[in-house]
């Protein structure tokens, strides 16, 4: 992992090797970042499992850097996204009760109070907001 941290203005970005270990990692960083910004501890969970799932879903559909980037740029809320070069937006799936996968953006989509993705020169940011308490 690569990362450049400046937690006293609030944001935070990493890059991670397209590695099994990335998601681990990453949940990591961002759950001992979010300590240290000291914000609630549920919505601190609930980006730590937002973002694990994000991870994952790049680990398995692009090869190459994965770029995880927070701020709190409005009080209210903290953005956080996920990056990779491939360039296709995800698809939100319906997973029925059997099937291994297929829950991440559903996840998001439930989980986030505004959530999409955007292109860039070279790859894909799926992005989500929460709202922070106060």
């Amino acid at each position: 992992m690569s990362g450049v941290i400046d937690t006293s203005g609030g944001c935070a970005e990493w890059t991670f090797p397209a590695e099994a270990n990335a998601v681990r990692t990453a949940r990591h960083a961002v759950r001992d970042t979010l300590r240290s910004w000291e914000l609630d501890p549920a919505v601190s969970d609930v980006a730590v499992l937002l973002v694990s799932e994000l991870v994952t879903n790049s680990l398995r559909y692009a090869s190459g850097p994965i770029g995880v980037r927070m701020g709190r740029h409005d009080p209210g809320a903290l953005l956080v996204e996920v990056s990779d070069p491939l360039p296709e937006e995800p698809v939100e799936r319906d997973a029925g009760p059997d099937d291994e996968g297929g829950r991440g953006l559903q996840l998001v989509a439930c989980s986030a109070r505004r959530w999409g993705t955007k292109r860039g020169r070279t790859g894909k940011t799926v992005w989500f907001e929460l709202a922070l308490p106060g």
